[in-house]
């Protein structure tokens, strides 16, 4: 299945919007991760591990909207675009989220 963030695809003709399809992927909070990131903010730097774990997610993402887009029925999936964010679950901690969303077609 074609995955794009564009709205239309050179060379191919849409048949049929199938609509929009999400994705959702949370991930809670990890002491050794939070910890190991406010050093980073200490002295500066990138922390690898939030990369890493948002690339995962990002993956994990793109890979639940190709599912739910194939079950329409879709060949591909249009303007995907990716969001990330925080949900707030108390004062001890955030959960991380990542949502893709898109638009399921069919082509010919």
């Amino acid at each position: 299945m074609l995955l794009s963030t564009t709205d239309v695809i050179q060379c191919a003709i849409i048949d049929s919007y199938l609509g929009i399809v999400t994705a959702e992927v949370v991930y809670g909070s990890n002491f050794l991760r939070d910890f190991l990131a406010s050093i980073r903010d200490i002295v500066g730097g990138r922390s690898g591990s939030y990369e890493r774990l948002f690339e995962e997610g990002q993956r994990k993402a793109l890979e639940q909207l190709e599912q739910r887009a194939q079950r329409l029925g879709a060949d591909a999936v249009i303007g995907i675009e990716i969001d990330t964010g925080t949900i707030n679950v108390d004062q001890s901690g955030v959960l991380l989220l990542i949502t893709a969303t898109g638009t399921a077609v069919k082509m010919r």
